[in-house]
């Protein structure tokens, strides 16, 4: 069965409507969560080598455009659930600073308590529903959260973030099967960096064009440019109409490139790529492009950059200073949040 593919749908990007391009205020707040993110995981990266984030830490340097223009065009009501690089999600869709460096440093004040640390950020209170440590393991859920939205006759949608490693697993096409199936407002959004873990995608999948996968499903696509948050933004307003308004999922393949290792255990890029590839893929630092932009149609200018950096540098300081005071849970509070009666 041909795929359906949205009618803005062209080439890496699509179009930019004027919704998802917005006004000068827009761009300005984009620009600000994007740097946000950037220094916040520059400083895990601190907090990590002097030993105050502990276990696994995988940071989001260079992907800020995806989640940051993906979660802009969503209401307070949509959910997210996300993978185990999922700092920056949690930054956009609105869990403080504070909250997400002490759950990062495993203290009391952390949105998970401290017992979820980097990897299992939650949030009900902002419908963040994880971070999820296991690899394609969030995908039923989030078709669970798309049957739930329609069970009950609501319009919210739910974007779930995963890497491109993911589609390899068993969970990704009985997840995606189902939404199609069951028509769930869902929409599963792949960024794909090109590696999971040290293993390129052309070695690990006999399709490189991702997005081609939802022919099994007869499920809408579109090939976006993950550097570009306005085409990112573009394109997921895109797929909430048609979820919103006709139940219908879709999947999106972002392509975006991590400029960190894998995780803290390979901090730059071990050696699965090369410095020049590197090098070449940080000329579309997303934060440049969009900054780019500002200064062309926005008359934005060196000095305005700079005043915004302050302030979010001041933001994640504070969250530093705030995590580093708050302190750890007690031993009894391993038995706490362990079971639910669900009988009440």
């Amino acid at each position: 069965m041909p795929q359906k593919k949205s009618s803005e749908q062209n080439g890496a990007s699509g179009s930019i409507d004027a919704a998802a391009r917005g006004d000068a205020a827009l761009r300005r707040d984009l620009l600000r969560e994007m740097l946000l993110i950037r220094r916040f995981e520059e400083r895990c990266a601190e907090a990590y080598a002097i030993g105050k984030i502990g276990g696994f830490c995988h940071l989001y340097i260079g992907q800020e455009g995806v989640g940051v223009g993906a979660i802009s065009s969503l209401r307070e009501d949509d959910y997210v659930i996300a993978s185990y690089r999922e700092h920056g999600q949690a930054l956009a869709r609105g869990i403080s600073p504070r909250a997400v460096m002490a759950e990062l440093f495993g203290r009391v004040d952390g949105c998970s308590k401290g017992k979820g640390g980097s990897m299992h950020l939650f949030d009900r209170n902002v419908n963040f529903l994880g971070g999820h440590g296991i690899v394609g393991g969030h995908l039923p859920i989030a078709t669970g959260v798309g049957f739930a939205i329609k069970y009950r006759g609501g319009d919210q949608v739910c974007v779930c973030f995963f890497g491109e490693a993911a589609v390899n697993n068993g969970a990704f096409h009985e997840a995606l099967n189902m939404a199609a199936l069951w028509k769930l407002p869902v929409i599963y959004l792949i960024e794909n960096n090109r590696y999971g873990m040290g293993t390129a995608l052309e070695r690990a999948s006999a399709i490189n064009d991702i997005a081609e996968r939802a022919c099994s499903y007869d499920m809408p696509s579109e090939v976006v440019d993950g550097q570009d948050v306005l085409a990112v933004r573009a394109a997921t307003m895109r797929a909430l109409q048609r979820a919103r308004s006709e139940s219908i999922p879709t999947l999106l393949e972002v392509r975006t490139y991590r400029f960190m290792g894998h995780s803290m255990s390979d901090a730059v890029s071990g050696t699965y790529r090369s410095k020049e590839e590197l090098e070449e893929h940080m000329k579309r630092d997303p934060i440049v492009v969009l900054r780019m932009t500002m200064e062309q149609e926005d008359g934005w200018t060196d000095a305005d950059t700079s005043k915004l950096d302050e302030e979010v540098k001041a933001v994640v300081q504070d969250a530093w200073d705030f995590a580093d005071a708050s302190p750890e849970p007690p031993l009894e509070a391993l038995y706490e949040d362990v079971f639910v009666d669900t009988t009440s």
